[in-house]
């Protein structure tokens, strides 16, 4: 049942997933979790010493010894309800969503483990909308479901083998995606959900190698998954600049076949040098991100989201100095195709780049936290046509201040410094109970409407969310 990928099931089976997760949380209420990222941790039989974790694994710890005996975790998950009304343009409701997750975790012989966790969506919004939207982005974000991980973890010695859908996490920075390339994303509402809800696992295999400060790790992805920017006529969904005397279209998004010659791979090596925790990689994929190819017939423009190859060479550092931590990332893409204003046949030209990030956090003593990041996309030998400046960079600026065990507010700017174009993001929250936690804000955008975020100016909404976890 859990050996092949889905993305979508029959709502009758939808409905048995939620169903399974209201009578779970009622039964175990009193054993939640007191922190998010503590949810699927099995907590060990013994202690294990030297026990290694595998890189990005929130997940299940090494197994002492190597006894045949299985053992299974309880269930643990999490229920929410988010609702959000967006104000800009024509007040409408754009989010009111159920989500549940419900996983379990455990263990074979000889160290393995494994883990399944699922995720069922509803969001009622959009049978309040059916005015509103176009029915097929009704269609599309009515209900969902999704493996979130299935795996297998395998020990070989200094070697640890993961295989299925998982989690492959490269990046470091604080808001935003630059290093984190194998990841893809479900950008239905652009960069607004947290990053742990954002991301799309791939269905992989994974090995990775310890020995000392030295971690090494090779990826094979026989099944991609890239990002998933909805249907036309979504709030967030990625409408290209108009062309004078043209009129717009939009395909469906054509996502790679399911065949071993689309299949993605990469090596990335990392290490720890007198505190510098530095990391190189290589990564040869289909494109997570969606390009927009053009075909113009008669005074009509029809855009086609297509995914290409590229090669990306990238590498990820950290230092922490007492009172502030650096970070940095960057990464050189080869061969990505953007668009262009010319006539050319598809709108779209082979351009090289490197992205580069610089962030420093600086926490203070009254549990507060400021995170400043310089980002760059510089484009190598750029097309006369590009779109794009040749140079495009921006500020990111994080405040976060923890007011009590209970309260906690955040602010978050982005802004563009080659043109106004800002995205702002302010949001609170209330931990009710260990296991109870609201959430307040608003996602807003502003500045040149072709920006960035500037695109999304009608899209601004505010939010709420309470979510059980146990």
């Amino acid at each position: 049942m859990i050996s092949f990928p889905v993305s979508r099931l029959r709502l009758s089976s939808s409905c048995i997933f939620a169903l399974i997760v209201c009578v779970v949380s009622a039964f175990h209420g009193a054993q939640a979790a007191e922190q998010l990222d503590d949810l699927f941790i099995d907590t060990p039989a013994a202690e294990t010493a030297g026990a290694r974790p595998a890189s990005g694994d929130a997940g299940l710890p090494d197994l002492a010894g190597g006894g045949s005996v299985s053992s299974t975790s309880d269930w643990r998950g999490f229920s929410q309800f988010e609702l959000a009304r967006t104000v800009a343009g024509d007040s409408h409701w754009s989010k009111a969503r159920w989500r549940n997750e419900l996983g379990r975790s455990g263990r074979f012989g000889q160290g393995i483990k494994w883990k399944a966790v699922g995720r069922f969506d509803y969001d009622f919004a959009y049978a309040w909308e059916d005015d509103f939207y176009p029915a097929a982005v009704r269609d599309d974000k009515r209900r969902d479901f999704s493996w979130r991980e299935v795996y297998l973890d395998v020990p070989l010695g200094n070697l640890e083998l993961r295989l299925g859908r998982q989690h492959i996490v490269w990046g470091e920075m604080v808001g935003l995606f630059f290093a984190d390339v194998v990841s893809a994303r479900d950008m239905r509402e652009f960069f607004n959900p947290e990053f742990d809800q954002l991301r799309i696992p791939q269905w992989a295999a994974r090995a990775e190698y310890f020995a000392g400060n030295t971690h090494a790790e090779l990826i094979w992805i026989p099944y991609v998954s890239v990002d998933d920017i909805g249907r036309f006529g979504g709030d967030y969904y990625p409408v290209q600049p108009d062309i004078a005397g043209l009129t717009s279209i939009y395909n469906d998004q054509i996502r790679p076949d399911r065949k071993l010659s689309n299949s993605n791979y990469g090596l990335r090596l990392s290490t720890l040098v007198d505190g510098w925790d530095l990391s190189g990689f290589y990564y040869r994929s289909l494109d997570v991100n969606p390009t927009f190819a053009r075909q113009i017939v008669g005074s009509t423009a029809v855009y086609t989201p297509v995914h290409d190859w590229i090669h990306q060479y990238g590498g990820t550092l950290s230092k922490d100095f007492g009172r502030v931590l650096l970070r940095a990332e960057a990464v050189l893409t080869l061969d990505r195709r953007l668009g262009v204003s010319s006539a050319a046949a598809d709108g779209l030209v082979k351009q090289d780049m490197v992205d580069y990030a610089v962030g420093l956090d600086f926490p203070f003593r009254n549990e507060s936290r400021f995170n400043v990041q310089y980002f760059e996309r510089y484009h190598i030998d750029r097309a006369q046509d590009l779109l794009a400046s040749k140079r495009e960079n921006g500020l990111a600026l994080l405040y976060n201040h923890k007011f009590d065990e209970r309260f906690e507010g955040e602010l978050l700017w982005v802004q563009s410094l080659v043109r106004n174009d800002y995205m702002f993001r302010p949001k609170v929250v209330w931990r009710v109970q260990s296991n109870w936690r609201a959430q307040f804000g608003a996602d807003l955008f502003g500045g040149n409407g072709s920006g960035f975020f500037g695109r999304f100016g009608n899209s601004d909404r505010y939010y709420g969310e309470l979510r059980y976890s146990f």
